[in-house]
């Protein structure tokens, strides 16, 4: 029987799962990912994660420095491939190259559509405080993440998860919705279901101003915000007329402790706990700027931060 013929599109480490198994049950024709560009204070311009394991894969590259012109259209078309499959390319697809493949451009997107469209859906969920997500399989249209959808497969959010750490582990399911769901999609035995747009929330890309912690808000609020974020764009507040990065905090569950928001607590075993519009967090880990990266003890007993200070 004759392989498939796709495309994929992606550029991050996240699609690096689904790559993977989509070159092990279709010919993909080649990889489309962004240009190189140069990583942290490094000038050199480096290949994205994606184009690694495709030239390891033998999978050839293509990195349009625009999509948006019909040179691209017109090579989408020519490589005549029964679908692509789409995943944190970082690019607007326009419809003449949702249109080329015989069956269409396929979405894996990072959360249960129609919640968290946009960019940074696994962020996004973990700062709102979301108990679950999962990967949707989406026909794509011209709208941002609007098209019907093919499957769904969900995944629980752990409490204390990081959205680095969720990232891992949505980038795997996306892998096994390859395997499975693209495959039935081809072989026409799924029904697309359209959105309901009604219930259609935004997931915007991430600016470094989002990491800055509201201290009013609840302390399961703060915490969300704290892993959500990490590790970019990182939470931070600022004290002593410093930035704070907090890398990691948990939520303390003892009652009747408190104060104003963003006051540095006195608080058992040299703990570093601090007052939130509702309840207290416990700072586990965080990094003054151009420091290294300290526990709240070590933090306290530097007095790089001091109990009565007033954060943010």
């Amino acid at each position: 029987m004759t392989r498939p013929r796709t495309l994929f599109f992606g550029t991050p480490a996240l699609a690096i799962p689904a790559l993977r198994a989509l070159h092990a049950c279709t010919e993909v024709v080649a990889l489309v990912c962004q240009p190189d560009k140069p990583v942290g204070r490094d000038p050199t311009p480096q290949p994205p994660p994606t184009k690694r394991v495709a030239l390891e894969l033998g999978i050839p590259v293509h990195q349009p420095v625009k999509v948006k012109t019909p040179e691209f259209a017109a090579w989408v078309r020519d490589q005549k491939v029964d679908a692509a499959v789409v995943l944190a390319y970082g690019r607007i697809l326009t419809r003449e190259v949702l249109e080329a493949p015989r069956l269409g451009c396929l979405n894996l997107h990072a959360s249960l559509l129609p919640k968290y469209r946009g960019a940074a859906p696994i962020q996004w969920s973990i700062v709102h405080g979301e108990t679950e997500t999962g990967i949707s399989l989406m026909q794509m249209d011209e709208g941002i993440d609007t098209g019907p959808v093919l499957a769904m497969r969900r995944l629980p959010i752990g409490p204390e998860e990081t959205a680095e750490q969720l990232t891992e582990r949505m980038a795997d399911l996306a892998a096994e919705v390859v395997r499975t769901d693209f495959l039935d999609a081809l072989a026409g035995k799924l029904s697309p279901i359209p959105q309901d747009h009604s219930a259609a929330t935004l997931a915007p890309i991430l600016t470094r101003e989002h990491g800055r912690v509201d201290w009013s808000r609840s302390a399961q609020a703060v915490h969300d915000h704290i892993r959500g974020f990490y590790p970019w764009p990182g939470a931070y507040t600022t004290g002593r007329g410093k930035t704070l990065k907090l890398l990691e905090a948990r939520v303390v569950r003892e009652p009747g402790v408190g104060g104003v928001p963003g006051l540095v607590l006195a608080a058992p075993r040299g703990k570093l706990w601090i007052a939130c519009g509702q309840g207290v967090i416990s700072l586990e880990r965080g990094q003054l700027e151009g420091k290294k990266a300290l526990s709240g003890e070590e933090l306290l007993r530097g007095r790089a931060v001091q109990v009565g200070d007033r954060l943010g």
